[in-house]
């Protein structure tokens, strides 16, 4: 019998998933964005007002988090709204926050 902590490993579809999820949020940009979203959702100029960079670049992070899968989008109108559509990624990010910004 195996222990627990090697049942991932028996899911090759597991291991990819969290593998594409940490490339694509290994970015000190990216990790911003994620931050910033939370478990809220936000259009690109909010994202852009909180982070202080330029919209072409927060759109390029923007469209890489979201055909790595990270991200979801819904639109209104003429505006894009932007949310992390894993709650794993959630709890992943707040656990990088505990430990790295010793926020909770």
């Amino acid at each position: 019998m195996q222990p627990p902590s090697f049942s991932l490993i028996d899911k090759q579809e597991h291991i990819e998933t969290a593998a594409r999820a940490l490339k694509s949020i290994a970015h000190p940009l990216r990790l911003k964005i994620l931050c910033v979203l939370g478990d809220q959702e936000a259009c690109v100029q909010d994202i852009v007002d909180v982070v202080g960079t330029s919209q072409s670049n927060i759109s390029q992070h923007l469209a890489i988090l979201r055909e790595k899968g990270v991200l979801v989008t819904r639109k209104d109108a003429n505006r894009v709204f932007y949310r992390v559509g894993d709650e794993r990624i959630l709890q992943l990010i707040g656990m990088m926050r505990e430990v790295f910004c010793g926020a909770t």
